[in-house]
């Protein structure tokens, strides 16, 4: 079990705060808009509301908002994510959805990093899957699939265990410097959605063969 403080009251934050219920974790919603969160936190048994630019209450902080958003949550609040392990779930991607808004060498999760206080780890996680999918959980016999990247081995760890703890199938890819590669792999969901599935109703995996 772990403390998860989920930063964001969409469909994300709502999918991600529901499994981990599920998981037996206790988890704090924090949103700008405090009576957004409440009500959130309303809907979901067990959840506690807490206080946009406090110190959370989890030690897994998880960024379920905007990229924008979630980089200026990293720098509001500064020291007091020391100690935590930040989960980035976030797609930096450019409005005409061809590409990413952060720079070729980098990604949204080692921006974030950047701007996380000494000591803090960032781990990518949880974006190549649609809420609604996430929220279902597997399908047809199928585990679900959650990609995770990061630097520091015992932070994926940790957030390997949580994903493993909500009833899905973490997938070590490496480095934090891969997140550009699992941000990329949103726009070919993207480019699906557009071009041939035609709707969101699907999740990339991995199939082992033997």
């Amino acid at each position: 079990m772990s403390g998860i403080s989920i930063v964001g009251v969409g469909n994300m934050a709502r999918a991600l705060a529901a499994r981990a219920l599920a998981g037996g974790n206790a988890v704090e919603i924090i949103g700008r808009d405090r009576v957004k969160a409440e009500e959130l936190a309303g809907t979901l048994d067990g959840a506690t509301v807490g206080t946009a630019g406090a110190a959370p209450a989890g030690d897994i902080v998880i960024l379920a908002a905007p990229y924008a958003g979630a980089a200026e949550v990293v720098r509001e609040y500064g020291d007091a994510l020391r100690g935590r392990i930040i989960v980035d779930i976030t797609n930096p991607v450019a409005p005409d959805r061809q590409g990413l808004v952060v720079p070729d060498d980098s990604s949204g999760a080692q921006e974030i990093a950047g701007l996380a206080p000494e000591g803090v780890h960032v781990v990518k996680a949880f974006n190549t899957v649609f809420s609604h999918v996430l929220a279902a959980g597997p399908a047809e016999g199928r585990p679900l699939d959650v990609f995770v990247a990061g630097d520091n081995a015992q932070a994926k760890a940790r957030v390997s265990a949580f994903v493993a703890g909500m009833g899905l199938r973490p997938w070590d890819i490496g480095g934090l410097a891969m997140a550009r590669a699992l941000e990329n792999v949103a726009l070919v969901e993207l480019g699906l959605m557009n071009h041939s599935v035609k709707h969101t109703d699907f999740s990339l995996g991995i199939t082992l063969l033997h």
